[in-house]
């Protein structure tokens, strides 16, 4: 495609109707630098849409006029750095393009007052606005399909959420971690102001917050008292330090798991912002939903993709069942089912080919688990209270650092309530039915009629719902994802981009 650099809104409208593909918009007020370098070749790397690079100093988003003014502006090497890392076109409009002169429908609107009354909106009365206003503009005129911006940048990042989602718009917003220079600061186009002690001063002020990063990784606790004792001894004007929740951007609770420390610093007449992610644990994903629903190759390829560890609760209660039907032990009798939970050992390990293999004792297990012998018994030896103590335990224990994707039936309500993301994945009988038919792994189900296998998924619903100790229920929290329909690939996708939208990609690396 031929790359082209578009002036006037009245193009854009030309120069959509000429591409085919959907477009990925990276916004900017130019004098990039490596972070908007980053934006521009994740957009290329991710997908084959047409990438749209905006160059436009908003004047919405200045409450000082000479600050404004000072803005560097550096076009050609801006459309140089563009089109090197990706764009297919650059889009640089003046203002009045973007806000003519006596246009009624031109809408002014105004921030999340929730998401705006905190950290930078305190001292920035207006900015937000602004943001808002010349975003959702943007966006009227471009239609894009993704819209890419960085976690520098975080509470606007939050705030433009917000603005999609209340507005309706049909855009999926796509984040890339800080980029941070050589000496640990975040890229900023305002860092071409500062002078070496300046430099120096904002390099200790981010190092601080690193430093609490890895603190807060030992000790789950901190102290922004202390912190600011060390910045007054630099003399580092602090104009705000603040310990919140990544989402509500309201005070950090015992409970959060993940927070975020934020903070801004005067250096001269320079204001810089940077922050980092506390996690007590890595991220948890829940997935629970009923036999058949799709879930243990979901989370599968969810582990794959994500890099997670993947903890097939279903294998391990299947496991156990195995174990007592092979050494014929009375599971109905309690010291005798206690006696045996004592000695058992239940572990996963990858195999040749990069599956799971589900070890019991010892005995790799992972064929023998998938019979209809051991498929018509697991559902009432799960529902055994010391069985299932004995396994969520278990469970808690491989997820106490987290870092881990689960599926099972109560994964979201027993096991991990305080899962970072909970889905309650199901299906259609009759789709359960066909796909458990089509199994080449149930050797049991390409024997059995199909209707004779609806009425065993009922059963085993049945009995999985109905049971006294953790049901299967969706988790109030939990997103149903019916899967009926949908390629394995596509629920893949959807459960990724909701954990995208969770957790920030910040603490993904």
């Amino acid at each position: 495609m031929q790359k082209v650099i578009i002036r006037k809104t009245e193009e854009i409208e030309n120069w959509r109707r000429n591409i085919t593909s959907d477009i990925n918009f990276i916004p900017t007020m130019g004098n990039l630098h490596n972070g908007h370098s980053k934006l521009i070749s994740t957009a290329k790397n991710e997908n084959s849409n047409i990438n749209l690079v905006s160059i436009f100093v908003n004047p919405l988003q200045f409450d000082n006029k000479s600050d404004l003014k000072k803005y560097p502006k550096t076009i050609d090497n801006d459309i140089k750095i563009s089109f090197a890392n990706g764009a297919d076109a650059i889009f640089i409009p003046n203002t009045d393009d973007i806000y003519p002169p006596n246009n009624k429908n031109i809408k002014f609107l105004k921030a999340s007052t929730e998401l705006s009354s905190a950290l930078c909106g305190l001292n920035r009365i207006g900015h937000f606005d602004g943001v808002c206003t010349v975003v959702y503009r943007l966006l009227n005129i471009i239609k894009p399909k993704n819209l890419y911006l960085g976690e520098k940048d975080w509470q606007q990042l939050l705030i433009l959420k917000h603005l999609i989602l209340t507005k309706k718009l049909n855009v999926a917003i796509k984040s890339v971690p800080t980029q941070r220079d050589f000496d640990g600061i975040p890229l900023s186009s305002r860092n071409i102001h500062l002078s070496k002690d300046e430099r120096k001063l904002i390099r200790f002020f981010s190092n601080e917050l690193l430093e609490a990063k890895k603190n807060f990784q030992k000790e789950k606790k901190i102290s922004i008292k202390e912190i600011i004792q060390k910045l007054s001894v630099k003399k580092i004007s602090i104009e705000y330090l603040e310990h919140l929740h990544p989402y509500t951007l309201q005070n950090s609770k015992d409970e959060d798991n993940i927070s975020i420390l934020a903070g801004a610093i005067r250096c001269g007449e320079t204001r810089l912002i940077d922050h980092v992610f506390l996690m007590k644990r890595s991220p948890i994903i829940a997935i629970d939903g009923p036999a058949g629903a799709g879930k243990s190759t979901v989370t599968k390829l969810i582990a794959k993709k994500l890099k997670l560890l993947y903890l097939d609760t279903g294998a391990m209660y299947r496991a156990l069942s195995w174990l007592l039907i092979r050494e014929n032990i009375d599971y109905k009798k309690e010291k005798e089912l206690q006696n045996i939970l004592k000695n058992i050992s239940i572990i996963f390990k990858s195999n040749a080919n990069s599956h799971q293999d589900v070890f019991i004792n010892n005995y790799c297990v992972t064929e023998e688990i998938r019979s209809r012998e051991i498929s018509s018994i697991v559902s009432k030896i799960s529902s055994i209270k010391e069985v299932r103590k004995f396994l969520v335990e278990e469970q808690r224990k491989i997820g106490k650092s987290g870092g881990l994707v689960a599926e099972g039936r109560d994964i979201g309500t027993t096991v991990f309530p305080d899962a970072e993301l909970k889905i309650f994945l199901t299906a259609s009988i009759d789709e359960r039915a066909k796909r458990r038919k089509s199994d080449k792994k149930s050797k049991d189900s390409q024997v059995i009629d199909i209707h004779k296998l609806k009425e065993l998924i009922k059963k085993r619903d049945f009995e999985d719902s109905k049971r006294e100790i953790s049901p299967l229920i969706k988790a109030d929290e939990a997103i149903e994802i019916n899967t009926d329909g949908y390629l394995i690939n596509e629920v893949v996708d959807k459960i990724i981009d909701l954990y995208n939208d969770k957790i920030p990609k910040e603490t993904q690396n």
